[in-house]
């Protein structure tokens, strides 16, 4: 079961780049259920070079878990299933030789194919040096700059890490400024995607594409070239189904937001929208910063 797949010919891969809390769990699972697809956990192959080092710098950062999607992903892939066992054979193959991150992921595309792989990894945007590293292994990708206002996406990001074990249940702004945090991730995908050639990346509101399915869907798989029939996008409208849309092992049991793998199912319906002005819930004494009023206004948002 460790041997290498077959180079067969391969589709290029597709990356959805945002922020955490962007709706990019759902998004992949729905985009991944399309026949020509196949949405993955986080693999978070983009970080480092090395698999070893990788490893050694989420350890050092606390983050261990970052690695449960590679492992679901090469478990389920490589040794059919996602049980303890299955996770355990995917960590010893990924660490039996000094992998490279690229040789990881070229063996995931390839065990993928004849699909092609989405990967939804918040932690790329988040320097440019990881965008470029992507860029650099896959030049052929196709790229999807997903958006979200950044209120709703603040106040989802303080809710995920205030019930992290890791903060002892509150928000710390020390530790952690979402605006930041939502600023520099779209700062990074502006700048990386306007570098790309004319038609390689498109940008859309999260909150447009889950309000408008019938719309959008359309649209997206025409630019990915793939199909568009009826029988493919109704496919899309159930991420539940995807192998991915739960809870893994105890040795790998996330890859994707905690809301996500408890309630994986498409919930219909117009998007709540927000408004930029005014007090922050999260510090009422401030607002937004103008840069990031200027790079939401651009995305849309009022």
């Amino acid at each position: 079961m460790g041997e290498e797949p077959m180079n067969a010919a391969v589709r290029p891969p597709f990356f959805i780049l945002c922020p955490l809390r962007s709706f990019s769990s759902l998004v992949c699972g729905m985009l991944g259920q399309h026949p020509d697809f196949l949405g993955l956990p986080e693999l978070n192959l983009f970080l480092d070079d090395y698999v070893s080092d990788l490893h050694r710098k989420l350890r050092r950062r606390g983050r261990a878990h970052a690695t449960n999607g590679v492992l679901r992903a090469l478990a389920e892939l490589q040794f059919g299933g996602q049980s303890e066992a299955n996770v355990d054979e995917a960590q010893h193959w990924l660490n039996e030789a000094d992998r490279s991150c690229q040789d990881v992921c070229d063996h995931i595309i390839a065990l993928a194919s004849p699909k092609a792989i989405i990967d939804k990894s918040p932690a790329t945007v988040m320097k440019p040096e990881h965008l470029d590293r992507m860029y650099e292994m896959y030049p052929d990708a196709f790229f999807l700059h997903l958006t979200r206002h950044p209120r709703p996406t603040c106040k989802s990001m303080i809710d995920l890490v205030s019930r992290n074990s890791e903060w002892g249940g509150k928000f710390d702004s020390e530790r952690m400024d979402p605006e930041n945090v939502w600023l520099q991730a779209h700062t990074n995908i502006v700048e990386f995607c306007s570098s790309l050639p004319l038609g390689q990346s498109m940008r859309i509101q999260g909150e447009q594409l889950l309000s408008n399915l019938e719309i959008y869907l359309p649209q997206i798989f025409e630019w990915l070239e793939a199909r568009t029939d009826a029988e493919a996008l109704e496919e899309v409208m159930h991420p539940e189904r995807s192998p991915f849309a739960c809870e893994g092992p105890q040795n790998a049991k996330y890859g994707n937001d905690p809301n996500f793998l408890a309630n994986p199912a498409l919930r219909r319906g117009q998007v709540k929208t927000s408004t930029l002005e005014g007090p922050l819930d999260w510090n009422p004494e401030a607002e937004f910063r103008p840069e990031t009023l200027k790079l939401a206004r651009e995305f849309g948002y009022q």
